[in-house]
């Protein structure tokens, strides 16, 4: 799949005329009783853990230039940050770090986070694209306004020149 996100991967073999007529079957089913609005207000945020606070701030603020907009004790664990980054739009991507505990490198599972994509405008994609290139940053050009690359603890990342509520010229919200 030309410009597709799951290049070098191995793949079973597929029947994918069944899988479309699934798909559509749900579609059907579930769009069709959508309900008129959601009772969500929004992502608050997404969380992720860092290794290194000061380099996880200075990825998102001085590289991909989205300000830290709080930073504050986690709850959850004593002596731990929970700090914040605006990435437009009233939405948020915290990071925590949890000091002295032992965790196993981090492994993709069927449920998991797969990647956080970040809609920018084309010219905002284009200069962080320069960025990225600048500071070395290995990334993955899945179409001609996305690119994947990996945040400072391997951290899946995307920025996809599209609208808010537009995915590659299709309306999903």
């Amino acid at each position: 799949m030309s410009g597709s996100a799951y290049n070098g991967g191995e793949r079973d073999e597929v029947d994918l005329d069944a899988l479309t007529k699934d798909r559509e079957r749900i579609k059907r089913r579930f769009l069709a009783s959508a309900p008129a609005a959601t009772r969500g207000r929004g992502n608050h945020h997404t969380a992720q853990i860092s290794s290194d606070v000061e380099r996880t701030c200075a990825f998102w603020q001085d590289l991909l230039e989205m300000p830290l907009t709080e930073m504050f004790e986690n709850r959850d664990l004593p002596g731990s940050t929970h700090f914040f980054f605006d990435v437009g739009a009233g939405n948020l991507i915290a990071y925590f770090d949890l000091p002295g505990l032992q965790l196993d490198d981090y492994r993709e599972v069927l449920g998991g986070h797969h990647h956080i994509a970040i809609s920018v405008t084309k010219e905002n994609w284009d200069y962080l694209r320069a960025k990225l290139d600048d500071a070395g940053v290995d990334y993955q050009l899945a179409s001609r306004d996305s690119i994947y690359f990996r945040g400072p603890d391997g951290e899946r990342l995307e920025l996809l020149a599209n609208k808010l509520g537009e995915m590659y010229g299709t309306k999903v919200l």
